[in-house]
C-alpha cells in the first residue's frame, strides 16, 4: 500500500484563514472520493506553527497547530504549502521560520506559496530566478523588495511538473481562492483527472482554471484611488463593451488628445486604453459564458468581438482556454450552432 503523502501548512497569527482551509480542504475532499471508490487515503494534512496549539488567524478565531515546525524534519512532508494574510509583514523577520524552509526547500517535493505567502518564501531566498506570482495586491511590493524573481502579474499559479510554464518543485499562487486551484492542479498531478474533477464537483467550484489565466476580478471593478485621472471613464467602458471604443472615442468621452490619454493608461494603469478595454471583454465574456446567459457567437457580439473567432483567439491570449473549454469546466455548454 502506498504510504500517504504528508501535507503541510504553516500557519501563524493572522494569517489569512483561506489560505489555508481552501487548500486543504481540497486533499481532504480528495481523500474522500478515493474512500468512495473503497481506496485508501492518499494524504494526511498537517498544520505547522512556532508552538503547538491555537494560532489566531484574520478572521479573529484559532486554528489549530499540531506541531511545532522546528520539531519537525522537513524530508516526512510531500508538499508544504506558506499562505499569506495580514500577519505575513512580522513573518517576514521570523527567522526560525525563514531558516526551516531554507532547510526544507532541498528535502520536500513540492514547496508552494498561496497569496502574499510569496513574499516568505521570497524573503527566504527562495524564489530567486523563478517565475512567479502573488495576490495583485502585493505585486509592486514583490517586485520592489526582491528584483531577482521574475513577478508575473497575470498568474493564477506557476505550479508545472512539465517546466514548460512553471515548477514542479517550488511554485507560487495568486490571491486567496486560487489556493484551491492550485491544490487541484496538485491532487490532479498525484491522482488523475478523473480524482480531480470529482474534488470540483464535490467543491462546486471551477474544474480547474490554468495557471497561466489572469488575475482579473480588477478590471470590472476598477479603483478611482488606482487611477483617479480615469475614473469616471472606467466606470464608463463596461457598459460600452458592444460599442466602439476606440482610442479616438476614449479620448473623446475623457476629453483628453489620444496620445495624453495613451500615456496616462500607461503611467496609471501600465498598459494601454486598448489592452485595457481588451481585458474587459474578455472578464465580461467569461462572466457571460460562465453563468450560461447565451451562446458563444452571441457572448462575442454583445462584448465587442464581433466574431466568434476573433473572441476564441482573445481567450486563448489571455486565458489559456477557448470560449467552449471555459464554458465547459464550469459545467456550461453553449448551444451547438454557434460554438467556436
Amino acid at each position: 500500500m502506498e504510504t500517504p503523502r504528508a501535507i503541510a501548512c504553516t500557519i501563524y497569527p493572522d494569517v489569512q484563514v483561506l489560505d489555508v482551509t481552501g487548500p486543504l480542504q481540497v486533499f481532504a475532499s480528495a481523500n474522500v472520493e478515493l474512500q468512495r471508490q473503497g481506496r485508501p487515503a492518499a494524504y494526511t494534512l498537517h498544520l505547522l506553527a512556532d508552538a503547538v496549539g491555537p494560532v489566531l488567524c484574520s478572521a479573529g478565531f484559532a486554528l489549530v497547530a499540531d506541531a511545532a515546525r522546528d520539531d519537525e524534519d522537513p524530508a516526512r512532508f510531500n508538499t508544504v504549502l506558506v499562505p499569506g494574510g495580514w500577519g505575513v509583514e512580522v513573518q517576514l523577520r521570523n527567522e526560525q521560520l525563514l531558516a526551516w524552509l531554507q532547510r526544507a526547500e532541498p528535502r520536500v517535493r513540492r514547496l508552494g506559496s498561496v497569496c502574499s505567502g510569496a513574499l516568505i518564501l521570497a524573503q527566504a531566498g527562495l524564489l530567486d530566478g523563478h517565475c512567479v506570482t502573488t495576490h495583485w495586491d502585493s505585486i509592486d511590493t514583490l517586485r520592489a523588495r526582491h528584483p531577482q524573481v521574475d513577478v508575473a502579474a497575470d498568474r493564477l499559479h506557476t505550479y508545472d511538473p512539465s517546466g514548460r510554464e512553471g515548477d514542479g518543485h517550488v511554485f507560487t499562487s495568486a490571491g486567496v481562492t486560487t489556493g484551491i486551484d492550485l491544490a487541484l492542479a496538485l491532487v490532479e498531478h498525484d491522482l488523475g483527472g478523473p480524482i480531480a474533477l470529482a474534488v470540483a464537483r464535490r467543491l462546486v467550484m471551477f474544474l480547474r482554471r490554468p495557471g497561466g489565466q489572469a488575475q482579473f476580478s480588477r478590471f470590472l471593478a476598477p479603483e478611482a484611488t488606482r487611477a483617479p485621472r480615469l475614473a469616471a471613464l472606467l466606470e464608463w467602458i463596461p457598459g460600452q463593451l458592444a460599442g466602439d471604443l476606440s482610442l479616438d472615442v476614449l479620448a473623446g468621452r475623457a476629453c483628453m488628445p489620444p496620445r495624453t490619454l495613451t500615456r496616462v493608461f500607461q503611467r496609471e494603469l501600465g498598459m494601454t486604453p486598448g489592452h485595457y478595454v481588451e481585458r474587459v471583454r474578455v472578464e465580461a465574456a467569461s462572466a457571460l459564458l460562465a453563468h450560461a446567459q447565451t451562446s458563444v457567437s452571441t457572448v462575442a457580439r454583445l462584448c465587442g468581438f464581433r466574431h466568434p473567432e476573433t473572441l476564441r483567439r482573445t481567450f486563448h491570449k489571455h486565458l489559456a482556454v477557448s470560449p467552449q473549454a471555459f464554458a465547459e469546466r464550469f459545467g456550461v455548454i453553449a448551444t451547438a450552432p454557434d460554438q467556436a
